[in-house]
């Protein structure tokens, strides 16, 4: 309750004079305690009925509370009251310690000291007596300074990173009890080395990579002392490779690649190759064969229902997150230090990769929008589009909806993502139509149209630009290939080309979709294994001949890999199991199941990259959109055929495969944004939970144009997990 009494008045009558006010007065309770120059304003607090009604009547009485520490009392509270406001000053909050307390000094300066003895530089014997006084004292600022002043160490010696040895670490001694046989644990634990060993056996069959900690281990576990020929460590780039020369420019023919001679030929949903001579002879080009898969598959399959694997893996998931949160309280403070410390680097200048982001919607609203409004200025009397045999001009387009461009708004564009979408992939499809469209969507953002994809490589040039100019973004931009006819390569290779779609900062992936029944019942395809031979086939015969392709030869330069996209939570009618149909024989309408497209592509991609290897080719990779949605099988085969995966939501109800995927450190790029639009509300995304566990995540965008607000180039950052 606040007093109404004015300022230098007491609680007691108006006849009391009151004392010189303190500069702390305002501090309230504690002045209140009695001293030995002024008792009465103490005594009549003390009797006062006003401050605390209810009271008895004999405690009503005046008490006396006069000690002798009284006075002393007081300097110490206003001593402390100085101390309070001075620190309040310097500090933000109260419960903040300064940044350089004096032991953090101290062992500041005996790890500079150690560094240096450890350095080949010859000190004087009486330079180091004095550089070893000046450590024991206790003033920072001078020690500092005389340090600079005799140390002939290099700067950046000066700033290097705090080790890992500095660093608070926590150790856990005695024998294990957790409520399970010891008998289970074993199993539990030999069931996930297995999976291990599964996962490591098909990365290196398809030359994908694998985790090199990881690999080690399990090589120590079969007692092999030989490195891992066909494993690939994780490469980090510091800086993007920049090409002196455009790479689509001034091509020597003569410079292609020749012709190895092999012919190609699909069997049983994989492409076989063999010398033209003798069509009898195949080159051993290794893949495993559907009877292998299943059997891993079914291996897998049990493994995760498995009870004392999953009370394992739960179990150590629980443990690792705890192990984090005691390193935050541990060494929080120190890895903040030890960040500041970086020089020229804060969150904006790291460089960051978007691992998942498609190309058709890389740019927001407002860059669309303008780009729409300064095409229908600047090319009005273009044909764009013909309907029914007749062009029509990009006017006649929009008169034709009637509308102008200055009818035209980020809100008439009715591309963000609401809360319409939620579980709704037909409805979020349809978001990628301007307007409600679909002729715009075929203007505007698709290669394959009558302006040959004009209008969408200006203003993926335009996103490129400002990637460039930002200087520390890069995106791996996801193309389609549908896989209705053989010549779907070829337009877009000859859509990058043409229009020289290239930055230093992008490189490509291409996903193809899993829309077989789609094109099936439009009496597109025949079969399953038409889909197959029109997706991989250009691919070999590039591969084989550069020059029978030469376009896409070039285009396949900057393609990483492939990924499998699609609406995950549709229902699938069918077990992928040695019942199956054959590619060939699959006629029926229903889709084939996710495990059933994955297994096949990987199965391809296996076969091309070591022709590529033999070629002196790059290789690609396998990174499709799994555990968005759907069953959990789709992560299985993720684990078994995948190099990284984007979204693994489900990965939370697994608790066996999250393991696994933490210990094989399989890539997750997540998308919180889209996933709280379609699948999974923002407050409820795992990626808090897989970081603290030590999953490796990163932070992905996915499709800006559905979900962002501001421009790409500026807040595409793709964190990883150190």
């Amino acid at each position: 309750m606040s007093s109404n009494l004015p300022s230098g008045a007491t609680a007691g009558g108006a006849g009391v004079k009151s004392k010189p006010l303190s500069p702390f007065r305002k501090r309230g309770s504690l002045q209140y305690t009695a001293s030995t120059v002024d008792l009465r304003g103490a005594r009549h607090l003390l009797t006062s009925q006003h401050s605390l009604p209810g009271i008895p009547v004999a405690l009503k009485q005046s008490i006396d509370l006069r000690t002798s520490m009284d006075g002393k009392y007081k300097e110490i509270a206003e001593e402390l009251f100085s101390r309070s406001l001075a620190e309040s000053e310097m500090r933000s909050a109260p419960y903040e310690f300064p940044e350089d307390s004096p032991i953090e000094q101290l062992e500041e300066r005996r790890q500079r000291l150690e560094r240096q003895i450890s350095q080949d530089v010859k000190f004087e014997p009486d330079i180091l007596l004095r550089a070893k006084q000046e450590f024991m004292k206790t003033d920072s600022a001078t020690d500092l300074e005389y340090m600079k002043e005799q140390s002939e160490t290099p700067d950046l010696q000066e700033r290097e990173l705090v080790t890992e040895k500095e660093y608070q670490r926590v150790t856990i001694s005695g024998e294990e009890k957790c409520g399970v046989p010891f008998t289970d644990l074993l199993d539990a634990a030999k069931c996930v080395v297995k999976a291990l060993f599964i996962r490591e056996k098909y990365m290196g069959l398809s030359m994908q990579s694998f985790c090199r900690t990881t690999a080690r281990y399990l090589q120590e576990k079969i007692n092999q002392n030989n490195n891992i020929a066909n494993i690939k460590g994780y490469l980090y780039l510091l800086h993007p490779p920049v090409s002196e020369t455009h790479p689509y420019e001034n091509q020597d023919p003569a410079s292609t690649p020749p012709d190895m001679g092999y012919g190609c030929m699909m069997v049983d949903g994989v492409i076989e190759l063999f010398y033209a001579a003798n069509r009898s002879t195949e080159l051993d080009l290794p893949y495993p064969d559907l009877q292998e898969y299943i059997a891993d598959m079914n291996v897998m399959m049990a493994l995760i229902i498995n009870g004392p694997v999953k009370s394992f893996c739960y179990r150590r998931l629980q443990y690792l997150s705890s192990k984090f949160q005691m390193h935050i309280l541990l060494n929080e403070m120190k890895e903040l230090a030890a960040q500041k410390k970086v020089p020229h680097r804060d969150f904006y200048n790291i460089r960051k990769v978007d691992t998942h982001i498609h190309a058709s919607s890389c740019m927001n609203q407002k860059h669309l929008l303008r780009f729409i409004k300064r095409a229908m200025k600047k090319y009005p009397k273009e044909i764009v589009h013909v309907e029914r045999g007749k062009g029509q001009t990009l006017m006649e387009v929009f008169e034709s909806m009637n509308l102008t461009a200055f009818d035209l708004s980020v809100d008439t564009l009715d591309m963000h993502a609401d809360r319409n979408t939620f579980h709704r992939f037909d409805k979020f499809n349809a978001k990628y139509n301007p307007i409600g469209e679909s002729i715009l969507r075929e203007i505007f953002i698709k290669t394959d149209n009558y302006i040959e994809g004009k209008y969408f490589g200006h203003i993926i040039k335009e996103v490129m630009a400002d990637l460039e100019e930002s200087k520390y973004q890069n995106v791996e931009l996801r193309l389609s290939i549908y896989g209705r006819s053989r010549d779907e390569w070829d337009k877009l290779a000859s859509w990058a080309v043409k229009h020289k779609v290239y930055s230093d900062n992008v490189r490509w992936l291409v996903q193809v979709p899993r829309l077989f029944d789609v094109y099936h019942t439009k009496k597109q395809l025949c079969n399953f294994q038409e889909m197959l031979e029109n997706i991989f086939m250009p691919l070999f015969e590039v591969t084989v001949d550069p020059s029978s392709h030469p376009e896409l030869h070039l285009f396949l330069q900057h393609v990483v890999g492939f990924d499998s996209v699609d609406d995950e939570s549709k229902p699938e009618q069918h077990i992928f199991n040695l019942d199956s149909p054959l590619p060939v024989n699959w006629t029926e309408e229903d889709n084939p199941p996710y495990s059933y497209y994955l297994y096949y592509m990987y199965a391809n991609m296996t076969v091309l990259n070591h022709l590529r290897r033999q070629r002196g080719f790059h290789t690609l990779v396998l990174r499709p959109h799994c555990g968005e949605a759907g069953p959990i099988h789709h992560l299985v085969s993720g684990f078994m055929l995948s190099e990284n995966i984007s979204h693994g939501l489900l990965l939370r109800k697994a608790p066996v495969l999250q393991y696994l995927y933490y210990l094989a450190q399989i890539g997750i790029a997540m998308s919180p944004l889209s996933n709280n639009s379609l699948f999974l509300s923002y407050h409820r995304n795992p990626l808090p939970e897989y970081l603290s566990r030590g999953l490796m995540v990163s932070l992905s965008t996915d499709d800006p144009l559905q979900f962002h607000f501001t421009k790409v180039s500026k807040h595409n950052h793709s964190l990883t997990n150190p």
